[in-house]
């Protein structure tokens, strides 16, 4: 084989360090990006978080020098370079380091992207002083379901072990108030080896589960749906004995068809999902109008009683991205601003930073100088990539606005259909930056809080000519589901025709699956008995 030199020029994509943290930023959600900011704060002792900008939001004095003194991202104190986005990061490229690292100019200088980020939020009474509650204090006052049955049992008068067992299966029922693990499998896990000590453990539980399933609320501690209804319907039997029903002659019917819907749940369940009047009536020896009467009855129950108990902090949803209104009532103006809580307030660290200035590296001490002000310059590009991620989403939230003014005036009936090619154009970005933006990104509209993602759908062809947006096609047949007579349920096709009758060409399976979407039952299910 003969050897040679041959020259071949070839390109790759080379992403640095900077880009790298600016990518990664721009597709985390706003908890992710608080852990981040978290992490970096305990890693990095140039960077500090404003206490002056919390003190001033205290008062409710404004930063003019604040880099988001307008919110608009023309405004910013550094303008966006768009090709930093423009990179398509799904490439099979890999990283790369092209050796500069977070070294930069090699400056320690005070620059003006050294200054705190987020410092002109308002401050938090303001939303109290209107009457609105802040969310996240209202979720940290809910009582959860275990603190909320423990308190209960104070009173109870039991001996040491019961109430032991009894504290033992509180902690194990999950969040909707089930009991998942039987006794058995309890009682082993605590006494592997032993098996009197395990039959001992068991008796014990045996007591204390009767004792949980007489707590509030009603159906808690119950293995599984059917034992669930059943304890709330026994429940409602007692409760009608001690009122003495019987002196009312209009709560004369209540006793037998609660007995016959307790009667029911010890069948099959999939029959009462079903609303299988005539087979429960078989097997229950009643008539179907009394199987109608019970099903009433047991649709009225809770068939998960935690729920009420669930920590709603883990589901509040704190939006990036506000909407504001102005202008005319006629021809009113939307623009979207970045929510102030969820602006992360840092800046660099000023006493560490000027000592670094002040600092002249010699001999041995020029390897640590180097990597200070390595750390430096990484807590500079830090807030500049927050920055740059927060303008990013102001812009495309922006342009969302505008191509859906129409859903922001009357609603999502008039949602017109959007993909991310349209607004990647607009704005001069790539396509895949946009999805990041979209991901996990929350808009408050005067129509509630939805993801950025909400905003973009698939159209349906129409009569005239163009399209409706899915989401729009998805309201009407909310609508159209909501107004139905209660007797007769519409079914997929007949939704199907309805939507053709106002030009929306909208098949059979289509409706169902955006019905299946919007978690709406099949007609035979929606059937008010």
């Amino acid at each position: 084989m003969k050897q040679g030199l041959a020259l071949r020029g070839s390109q790759h994509l080379a992403l640095t360090p900077q880009l790298q943290q600016s990518i990664r930023l721009l597709q985390l959600s706003t908890l992710e990006l608080q852990q981040e900011v978290e992490q970096m704060l305990d890693d990095n002792p140039f960077l500090e978080r404003d206490t002056e900008a919390a003190d001033r939001e205290a008062y409710g004095v404004e930063h003019a020098d604040s880099p988001y003194a307008d919110v608009s991202p023309a405004s910013a104190s550094e303008p966006l370079d768009s090709a930093t986005y423009t990179h398509d990061a799904d490439t099979s490229a890999p990283f790369e380091d092209s050796g500069q690292s977070w070294e930069g100019d090699g400056s320690v200088e005070f620059s003006p992207d050294d200054s705190e980020w987020g410092g002109d939020a308002l401050p938090r009474g303001a939303a109290d002083e209107d009457g609105l509650a802040d969310a996240v204090q209202l979720a940290r006052q809910q009582v959860s379901l275990q603190d909320h049955l423990h308190a209960q049992i104070g009173g109870l008068k039991l001996s040491e072990g019961d109430r032991a067992a009894l504290k033992f299966l509180i902690e194990s029922l999950n969040d909707e108030g089930y009991l998942e693990d039987t006794l058995e499998s309890l009682a082993e896990s605590l006494a592997p080896a032993d098996l009197a000590e395990q039959e001992e453990v068991l008796a014990h539980f045996q007591v204390a589960l009767q004792m949980l399933q007489s707590l509030e609320p009603t159906g808690v501690g119950a293995r599984h749906l059917g034992e669930c209804l059943a304890l709330q319907l026994q429940s409602q039997l007692r409760g009608y004995s001690q009122q003495g029903h019987q002196t009312h002659q209009s709560d004369l019917p209540l006793l037998p068809v609660c007995r016959l819907a307790l009667r029911m749940c010890q069948h099959p369940l999939d029959l009462l999902a079903r609303r299988d009047a005539r087979r429960l009536a078989q097997l229950c020896g009643a008539t179907e109008a009394e199987v109608r009467e019970a099903l009433v009855l047991i649709s009225h129950l809770e068939p998960k009683p935690g729920r009420r108990f669930v920590d709603v902090e883990r589901q509040v949803v704190v939006p990036d991205v506000l909407v504001v209104r102005s202008g005319p009532v006629q021809r009113p103006q939307f623009k979207a601003q970045l929510n102030p809580d969820v602006m992360p307030r840092l800046r660099v660290h000023d006493v560490y930073a000027n000592a670094l200035k002040g600092h002249k590296a010699s001999g041995s001490d020029a390897s640590n100088f180097a990597a200070l002000q390595q750390r430096l310059q990484e807590a500079r590009w830090f807030i500049r990539n927050i920055q740059q991620r927060f303008d990013t989403i102001v812009r495309v939230s922006n342009a969302i606005v505008e191509r859906q003014y129409n859903f922001f005036v009357h609603g999502e009936l008039a949602m017109r259909p959007l993909v991310l090619r349209e607004i990647a154009d607009e704005i001069g970005m790539h396509e895949s930056t946009i999805s990041r933006v979209t991901t996990a990104k929350y808009m408050a509209t005067p129509f509630g809080t939805f993801e950025l993602k909400y905003f973009f759908g698939s159209g349906l062809g129409n009569d005239s000519g163009s399209q409706t947006s899915s989401t729009a096609v998805r309201a009407l047949i909310r609508q159209l589901v909501e107004a139905e007579p209660v007797k007769k349920p519409l079914s997929d096709q007949s939704i199907s025709e309805l939507l053709k009758s106002q030009g929306i060409d909208c098949a059979r399976r289509t409706v169902a699956k955006y019905r299946d979407a919007l978690r709406i039952a099949p007609a035979h299910l929606r059937k008010t008995l």
